[in-house]
């Protein structure tokens, strides 16, 4: 059982990562991003999880240094874009996001998104494995996807994802991909958590809400750390980012968790990563 904010899982290559962690996906460079990153690290966060197309990293950077948290004791994640995929690309794009961090090596670097009309993912994944190797990133994965996808990836590659980042929520369960990654000790980890709020409403979750005093969000976040997920929450709220946080006291039943279970759909808000290619 997850019991704090500060709790990690082991990687498959030693390396621990926090189970709870604030993403930035659409937080505004500046004021809004550094705030953000500064109340979760006072309150307890150990990671952050942000990408070179939120176009906030400086923020991010800035938010670290500011907070005075000794940068080994964080986890610190950043993805590469679809258009930078490629090797020489990967390496140079890598070089940048350093840059706006302004730090010295990364804990996780994912490739965003497989991008299958590219056909481009296993040399990208050559550099990510060449920047592993080199000390540059501490762990490196993938975000997006599919069971396909990571066959295809493996059958060429020397060391096997360590985190795979994918939407994840009641309604998008991916039950076969979770057991897969499982199968090859591959952290799933999800965005999303909470389907940007499209659940939140929903009576099953809210019984269970009540039965434990808590929000239907911190339900669903604690269903997570149950299923053996990392969860992301982002939020620009100080109180959301700290009530999101509350997720340790307490735990769902076996009941419980198969009700959640039960409300699965394999229903997208975002897109299939199949089709998926802007750049």
């Amino acid at each position: 059982m997850v019991t704090s904010l500060q709790a990690t899982t082991t990687l498959h290559n030693g390396v621990k990562m926090p189970w709870f962690g604030l993403g930035v996906f659409q937080v505004e460079d500046g004021e809004e991003v550094i705030n953000s990153v500064k109340w979760a690290l006072e309150h307890g966060y150990k990671s952050v999880d942000t990408a070179a197309v939120y176009k906030n990293e400086e923020g991010v950077g800035q938010a670290i240094r500011e907070s005075g948290i000794p940068r080994e004791e964080l986890f610190i994640t950043s993805k590469l874009w679809n258009g930078d995929q490629g090797y020489e690309e990967t390496l140079k794009a890598f070089n940048t996001t350093l840059e706006k961090l302004g730090l010295d090596y990364l804990d996780l670097y994912l490739i965003h998104w497989p991008v299958p009309s590219q056909n481009k993912y296993k040399e990208t994944w050559k550099a990510m494995e060449k920047l592993y190797n080199d000390g540059k990133i501490r762990a490196i994965g993938v975000s997006n996807f599919k069971e396909h996808h990571l066959e295809d990836l493996m059958a060429d590659a020397e060391i096997v994802p360590m985190v795979n980042q994918v939407e994840y929520h009641p309604h998008l369960q991916q039950k076969s991909l979770h057991e897969f990654c499982k199968k090859h000790q591959i952290q799933l980890e999800a965005w999303s958590p909470l389907k940007q709020g499209q659940i939140l409403a929903d009576e099953r979750l809210t019984k269970i809400a009540e039965h434990h005093g808590k929000s239907t969000a911190q339900v669903i976040l604690r269903w997570d750390l149950q299923n053996e997920v990392v969860t992301i929450p982002k939020s620009v709220k100080k109180h959301r980012i700290h009530e999101n946080a509350d997720v340790f006291g307490f735990e769902l039943s076996d009941e419980e968790m198969k009700i959640i279970a039960e409300m699965n759909k394999e229903e997208r808000i975002g897109p299939d990563p199949d089709v998926f290619d802007k750049r």
